[in-house]
């Protein structure tokens, strides 16, 4: 068995044999104790940085240093499985790298591969920037599961500021992640990829080809698996993000704890009702903060047709896909909180057909198929959370897949500290004011608290204290006084 077919081989080459084995490693920072791969080291000790190409093993080697007097040739002892298919790749194409490495006991740990620019070879993509976006990709993936008879795998991806958008690229990344992509994904990557190159179809299938294989592959496919929560953490990010309401953070923690025993998400998203302005989407952010994924936005009182959310078939000439995987194309990965406001408008579409029956297959994490992506999306790593005001207007199939969360209003007390403690000194801050420089009487904050006590929410206290620390800013800049004290009177001639 050679251990990289790097180029023909003459016929009954038997001196070529397999001289590296395969290691599993989910490390995602390469170092000499953690490293992508260890060079035989026995006949000299190889220098910190040297430069050289992965070759054919017809002497027994995989490696060929660039030496002051000549080429030296070095076994592979063994490989980061992730990493195989990328050092094939680099071989065959005969890119010259240097590596970064120690020399240890047990051989050269190269810990980091660089494309060097040099007269020999050709780059194929984008010369070190790509190479250094699939390795990061492949060192944030968990190392891929054994298999019969010696096959091999392929590594995963996540992705930094580069994207893949030629065919080339695309090409290059499904060669070195290979089966770290979910299988329906891989399937489809590669019937696309098809249809990407061949002179068979039109111009269009072409381009919308490519743009899919684009959206795709540069979301970092995760697993469902979920580390555990602190929930003493958790219940101090809820704390910072809102005021009192106890039982409704109590209710959360208990709800979202789950993953601690099962890492795995919750069977049921969270749907909070409540009167507006209660806090309902700084809950669903803070959420996603315990929970550490990204989160996006859906607004159903804007879906009015439900080929938004699904995306247009490749028959149009400007198809593109929905706004769900679009989300999934910002966040560039699987795991995400999907914060769905205003669901109590969902059922109110006017075009062909109710948007709140595509929520419907996502809020099932059964897998999501974009008309324009024409694929199914794994979709279980998605965590939603709805807002609505009101209940009666949400379907009872869409209500059956929440665990639903009722917010209740602010108590005047409760108004009255959120404003003193909360909204004004935010606002001062944010004004470079101290806060001295801007304060309230308690007659006045009686009367502030009163004159709102009919409104939902805290948004008229808080647009109030931007309008008091503004005020109060105008009269210390134009007027040269130190400080200003709202009292009953000013607070009422300001507002009337």
């Amino acid at each position: 068995m050679p251990v990289f077919d790097f180029r023909n081989e003459p016929q009954g080459a038997d001196i070529s044999e397999c001289t590296y084995s395969i290691f599993y490693s989910s490390e995602s920072l390469p170092t000499p104790e953690a490293p992508i791969l260890i060079l035989d080291n026995r006949q000299k000790d190889w220098k910190h940085h040297s430069c050289g190409v992965f070759t054919n093993p017809d002497k027994r080697t995989a490696f060929e240093f660039d030496e002051e007097d000549g080429t030296a040739s070095a076994n592979i002892l063994k490989i980061d499985a992730r990493f195989v298919p990328l050092l094939r790749w680099l071989g065959e194409n005969r890119i010259h790298v240097r590596l970064s490495g120690k020399n240890l006991a047990d051989g050269y740990a190269v810990y980091k591969i660089r494309e060097i620019a040099f007269g020999k070879g050709t780059k194929l993509s984008a010369e070190d920037g790509f190479l250094q976006f699939i390795i990061e990709r492949l060192l944030s993936s968990d190392a891929p599961e054994p298999e019969e008879d010696g096959a091999e795998e392929e590594p995963d991806e996540t992705g930094d500021d580069m994207k893949l958008t030629s065919l080339q690229s695309i090409t290059d990344f499904m060669t070195c992640a290979g089966k770290t992509l979910p299988d329906t994904i891989l399937l489809w990557a590669r019937r696309n990829l098809a249809v990407a190159r061949s002179h068979e179809v039109t111009l269009e299938e072409r381009r919308h080809a490519q743009r899919a294989l684009s959206i795709v592959l540069n979301i970092k496919w995760k697993t469902n698996y979920f580390e555990s929560i602190d929930p003493v953490e958790a219940r101090r990010i809820l704390d910072e993000e809102l005021y009192g309401m106890e039982r409704v953070k109590q209710r959360i923690i208990e709800t979202i704890i789950q993953i601690n025993r099962t890492h795995t998400l919750p069977a049921y998203g969270l749907l909070l009702i409540g009167p507006a302005g209660t806090g309902k989407s700084q809950i669903a952010y803070a959420v996603a903060r315990i929970l550490k994924l990204p989160w996006t936005t859906l607004d159903m009182s804007s879906i009015n047709d439900p080929e938004q959310l699904t995306g247009s078939s490749r028959i149009y000439a400007n198809a593109k896909p929905g706004i769900i995987m679009e989300a999934f194309s910002a966040a560039r990965e699987s795991n995400l909180v999907f914060i769905i406001n205003e669901l109590d408008k969902a059922a109110s579409g006017k075009g062909n057909g109710n948007p709140a029956d595509v929520l419907l297959t996502l809020l099932d994490n059964l897998g999501f198929t974009d008309n324009y992506i024409e694929c199914m999306i794994p979709t279980v790593g998605v965590y939603p959370i709805a807002t609505a005001n009101d209940k009666s207007q949400i379907s009872a199939p869409l209500m059956s897949r929440f665990a639903v969360i009722d917010i209740p209003d602010y108590t005047p007390e409760e108004k009255k500290i959120i404003f003193s403690r909360y909204a004004l000194p935010k606002v001062l801050k944010r004004m470079g004011l101290a806060e001295h420089e801007c304060t309230i009487t308690e007659e006045a904050l009686d009367a502030l608290v009163n004159k709102y006590v009919t409104t939902s929410g805290i948004r008229d206290l808080e647009q109030t204290a931007e309008h008091l620390a503004a005020n109060a800013l105008y009269q210390i800049e134009v007027d040269h006084v130190s400080e200003v004290v709202f009292d009953e009177k000013m607070l009422g001639e300001l507002l009337a």
